[in-house]
């Protein structure tokens, strides 16, 4: 769908930031030394070459991006330098364009008999693996072969990450690391409005609605015309994980409500998040904005939900710390007068800010049952990992960034699993750095190089604003997204169950389709906020209680 290629996108987007992501100092074995060395396998096992080259089949995500004629994507020149550092010679078993069409490639690996030695695949389709005693027990292999970096940025999760991926104490998969920073929903807010109507930041609901009306009645812009938006929307109404453009999760989570989360009650049951009755109570307040205008009006409507924002015209959205990479570079790329920034707002009743959080985990490399070297695709991973961390100390690194920017792509896009490793708290280190820097507490020289780059962006910012867009983007979405993160004390809740159901296959769809068009319907009026009651009985009897007992079981027997 239309709207899946857009928030795709923004993954390609929020892939650019997440490039940034600091990178540790220290040596670990192959990390220094002699830069263009070659290391037998012998001599070390995690970044060593083989002396025989080894084959690997995978399954591979087509990127978006085009090569130069000549190159494939299984030979270009991001595969040629990781086979030449490790002598292993990476084959795409097949290839799907875009997750859907992945997905269904790896289900219908499974299905065949027929799968790759390697490849990523979703919590689901590793749990159908194990369940078909399909795929390699890598416990062994990773304690040998795992690099230390690999292995810190796992324990920066305090063992969720590796756990999510180990039955009967067996390791089955190698997870990705989701980034702290991606869950929370911030507020960010046309600040040279604020100051022109002389309006203070918000903390609470009551503050937001005083702001959200004087931005639509006092002419903030100051043209005269009654065109301005309060708070702009996103017809899904929520996003129930990792927050994109104008999701409300933010206000439901200020009454201590986390619709498509699974959570523990009041009473220490399990339920689906959205019949929790404090959604009963959101909803009722959205309604009631809606109705008086401090909604924009067309915001089910809109070809692209940050069409307001581009446009000019919106003066409160909700969206991630990375907002300033899109869509506020194009807004404020249309009207340099503009000054947008992040709070952590609403806070709930007692002052605190309340956010849901998202899985630490969601995809996961595994390994072919009787493939003769599970420990090949552990050195892979080690190498790209090293790579896109900026510690790979060969000199030839520097021609792959020359690769990459004659094309305009990220050299993530050809290695050979789509499976990003980061510390989980990334995005505050790098954060940490830039401010000790800027306090002079740390020279500046001995940040890494993308640590380097966004403190002299931020200084560059400072002394001529808005002269270099690139710039300022990232300066923005430190200094005002990070910031507020880093400095404002969070109540995180996060979803107990992430997976799927025996029912679920039967009844999620239409399940998903009655709550989404019940909390839109009330929101614009067309439902009676009665008709979020009726909802939850519906759902229960559709198949919900069956579907909550399932989850129940699940969850009580993980323990």
């Amino acid at each position: 769908m239309k709207l899946t290629k857009l928030f795709l996108s923004l993954s390609l987007i929020l892939a650019f930031v997440l490039s940034l992501s600091a990178c540790q100092s220290g040596a670990e074995s192959g990390e220094e030394g002699s830069l263009d060395e070659i290391v037998s396998i012998q001599d070390d096992p995690i970044y060593g070459v083989y002396d025989n080259q080894v084959v690997v089949r995978v399954g591979f995500m087509i990127p978006d991006s085009k090569l130069m004629a000549g190159d494939t994507n299984d030979n270009n020149p991001v595969t040629r330098y990781l086979e030449e550092i490790t002598n292993i010679k990476v084959i795409h078993a097949w290839e799907a364009k875009g997750d859907e069409a992945y997905a269904q490639k790896v289900d219908l690996a499974i299905d065949s008999e027929d799968l790759p030695d390697a490849m990523v695949v979703t919590r689901n389709q590793l749990m159908e693996l194990i369940k078909q005693d399909k795929i390699e027990n890598l416990t062994t292999f990773f304690e040998q072969y795992g690099s230390e970096l690999i292995k810190e940025m796992y324990d920066s999760t305090q063992g969720v990450a590796l756990a999510e991926a180990t039955f009967n104490h067996k390791l089955y998969g190698l997870p990705n690391v989701a980034i702290n920073a991606d869950s929370p929903t911030l507020l960010w807010i046309r600040q040279d409005w604020l100051d022109r109507l002389n309006l203070q930041a918000p903390q609470s609901l009551e503050d937001i609605e005083e702001i959200a009306k004087a931005f639509i009645e006092r002419d903030p812009d100051g043209d005269g015309k009654m065109d301005t938006i309060g708070l702009t929307g996103y017809k899904g109404v929520v996003y129930g994980t990792k927050p994109q453009m104008n999701g409300y999760d933010a206000i439901f989570n200020t009454y201590h409500a986390f619709p498509k989360n699974w959570v523990i009650d009041h009473e220490g049951n399990i339920i689906y998040g959205s019949i929790a009755p404090e959604n009963k109570e959101a909803l009722a307040k959205l309604a009631d904005w809606y109705k008086r205008g401090l909604i924009d009006k067309q915001f089910a409507l809109n070809k692209e939900t940050w069409d307001p924002i581009i446009a000019g015209r919106a003066g409160m959205f909700f969206g991630p710390w990375w907002a300033p990479y899109w869509p506020l570079v194009k807004a404020v790329s249309g009207d340099t007068k503009s000054e947008w920034r992040a709070f952590a707002a609403p806070l709930d009743v007692e002052g605190k800010f309340v956010t849901h959080m998202a899985p630490v985990t969601d995809r996961y490399l595994v390994v072919r049952k009787g493939y003769e070297h599970p420990e090949a695709v552990i050195k892979l991973l080690n190498a790209f990992t090293r790579l896109e961390r900026g510690l790979d100390p060969n000199k030839k690194v520097a021609k792959l960034e020359e690769f990459a920017a004659q094309l305009g792509i990220q050299t993530r896009a050809y290695y050979p699993f789509d499976l990003l490793i980061d510390y989980s708290d990334a995005i505050e280190k790098r954060y940490a750095a830039v401010q000790q820097a800027l306090h002079g507490k740390l020279d500046p020289e001995t940040l890494d190089a993308n640590t380097r780059q966004i403190y002299n962006q931020w200084v560059a910012e400072k002394e001529n604003p808005k002269k270099d867009m690139e710039g300022w983007k990232s300066a923005i979405a430190y200094e005002y997204g990070v910031g507020i993160l880093a400095s404002t004390p969070m109540e995180q809740v996060r979803s107990v169950y992430y997976g799927t159901t025996l029912s679920m296959n039967d009844n999620w769809a239409n399940l998903e389709k009655l709550e989404n068009e019940t909390f839109l319907n009330i929101i614009v009026g067309d439902l009676p906020i009665s008709a979020f009651d009726e909802f939850v009985a519906d759902w229960k009897r559709l198949g919900g209680d069956q579907i909550t007992r399932e989850v129940t079981k699940i969850v009580e027997n993980s323990k």
